[in-house]
């Protein structure tokens, strides 16, 4: 006997019609579920998209918001929000590595002509990365751009390495470091800023590791401004995007991970004074960027208005 082509499809309403509240029919039943199971799919598609970008907010988790701006001069800290909560540094981290790395040069340990040798767990760091080989060399000059200019993960761990024989002792040199800046909420693991529990800042000290980098010699400080550099005859191009868009601004450092959200800290001079900005927790770069540009144009209008007014 020829099969109804109802035979598939009834007992299929018939379900829906079971799972739906009475006041549906089967047809509205599956009209209904077949809203709800696109809206599920356009939001884990959302959600993965999301995620492609780099969004701060992760599984209903957000990051701390904190801000600081500082006279890089004084010390004087001008304004702040949640300068003394706990959060993540990120790749602001690089900045204390960076610090000790010119301070080993300035007093002979290094020199910027030196080659650093290369081991497999510089290597193995998870991305940004500069692409250094196991069992190669990097000039310490090309090191440190790879810091200030592409943040790159691989390379943090050469210096350390060079710098503290391991990681892990490098890390110690570091805590001593900000004990000895008045960092009391940091807490140094690694030398790059990669996720570790375990490795804490506050806005406030970010801005006193961002003012000892500001009082490097200008040969060093001037290094945090690079756009670029060429490393084994390619351009190596960089991410802070205020580097000619602010007046004075002349870099520092970015950093980002999904548990401290966008991080910035940067600086500017104008007539003489130098003042230090510090966003951490940015929803996305560019409102990282418009904040912390913000702050710096508020302080100097702030001082300039105070100044005339005497």
């Amino acid at each position: 006997m020829p099969r109804s082509p109802f035979g598939f499809v009834l007992p299929l309403l018939l379900s829906f019609a079971v799972a739906a509240p009475l006041s549906l029919t089967p047809l509205e039943a599956a009209a209904k579920t077949k809203t709800a199971t696109k809206a599920t799919v356009h939001k884990a598609s959302a959600k993965k998209k999301g995620h492609k970008a780099g969004k701060a907010a992760v599984a209903g988790f957000h990051p701390v918001h904190a801000s600081v701006l500082m006279d890089a001069k004084t010390g004087r800290v001008l304004e702040s929000s949640n300068a003394d909560t706990t959060t993540y540094p990120a790749s602001l981290t690089k900045m204390m590595t960076l610090l000790l790395a010119f301070e080993a040069v300035e007093r002979g340990a290094l020199r910027l002509d030196q080659e650093l040798p290369v081991s497999r767990n510089a290597c193995n760091q998870k991305p940004s990365r500069l692409g250094v080989v196991p069992g190669g060399t990097i000039r310490v000059e090309d090191a440190i751009l790879a810091l200030t200019v592409k943040s790159a993960n691989d390379v943090a761990v050469v210096l350390a390495e060079a710098l503290g024989g391991s990681e892990q002792a490098f890390a110690e040199k570091m805590n001593a470091k900000a004990q000895a800046l008045g960092m009391t909420g940091t807490t140094f693991k690694n030398a790059s800023g990669l996720p570790n529990r375990e490795q804490r800042t506050t806005a406030r000290d970010m801005a006193r590791l961002a003012r000892a980098v500001t009082l490097l010699p200008p040969r060093y400080y001037a290094m945090f401004g690079r756009t670029s550099f060429t490393w084994n005859d390619t351009v190596v191009a960089g991410h802070n995007r205020l580097i000619g868009k602010v007046e004075g601004y002349d870099g520092i450092k970015t950093g980002f991970v999904n548990a401290s959200g966008f991080n910035l800290a940067g600086s500017a001079s104008r007539d003489g004074q130098r003042l230090i900005a510090v966003v951490l927790g940015g929803s996305t770069a560019s409102v990282r960027d418009r904040e912390v540009a913000d702050l710096l144009e508020k302080g100097f209008r702030t001082t300039k208005d105070t100044v005339a007014a005497r």
